[in-house]
């Protein structure tokens, strides 16, 4: 696995990763990581790796756009010294696009999303150990939807700078589509993003590969 004992891992997003975590750090015990992915991902590393001593941070800001993450990346995940930062970013990016459409000054594009988020890691790999990269995703599995479509190309951006920078990738939309395979997106989310249980559990999984957890590498 990548991480180190006593690493601290930040976790930085949207509403996806923030999950109703605590204010103004989410960290801690009884549901400060939130009732999302991140709070799976802390259950395991402490219950399969706890001589690791992992630190696991939820930084996740619901509605949050790359914009909004980039506005606030100093203070929220560098000033807090991380070792390792996971982020996944972009669903908002395009919602915002489709929900308000005549707000045309206020829509990103995928031009402006790759430019940042390149910025955002070259302004953190000389201060970490690593980041993670996961891609942004949504349950919808015609990929000539509109908004699938624009997802996708977020999702080959996240691809094109985990490989340009030798970068852990995970690739939650190829998760969910694996899973869509076999049954609906319903049973995961009420409206094509916000995961249940399941879908937490699978973007755990898919984090999970991305960096080397082994399920029968800790003391348990």
């Amino acid at each position: 696995m990548l991480f180190s004992a006593h690493d601290k891992i930040i976790f930085a997003g949207d509403s996806v990763t923030d999950a109703g975590r605590a204010r103004p750090s989410g960290e801690g015990l009884f549901g400060a990581y939130g009732n999302g992915y991140v709070s799976y991902i802390a259950g395991f590393f402490d219950a399969m790796y706890p001589q690791l001593d992992l630190r696991v941070v939820n930084r996740g800001v619901s509605g949050d756009r790359i914009s909004e993450l980039a506005a606030r990346w100093q203070e929220d995940v560098l000033d807090d010294s991380p070792d390792w930062v996971a982020v996944m970013i972009g669903v908002n990016d395009v919602w915002r696009r489709f929900d308000s459409p005549h707000f045309h000054e206020q829509h990103l594009t995928v031009e402006y999303y790759r430019e940042t988020l390149e910025r955002l890691i070259e302004t953190t790999l000389p201060r970490v150990k690593g980041m993670v990269l996961m891609t942004p995703y949504y349950l919808e599995p015609n990929r000539s939807d509109p908004m699938r479509a624009e997802i996708d190309r977020r999702c080959e951006v996240v691809a094109e700078l985990a490989a340009k920078y030798a970068l852990p990738l995970a690739d939650v939309q190829a998760g969910f589509d694996r899973f869509m395979e076999h049954m609906y997106s319903s049973v995961i989310t009420w409206d094509r993003v916000h995961p249940n249980h399941i879908g937490c559990a699978l973007i755990c999984k898919v984090f999970f590969e991305a960096v080397g957890f082994d399920w029968n590498g800790g003391i348990v």
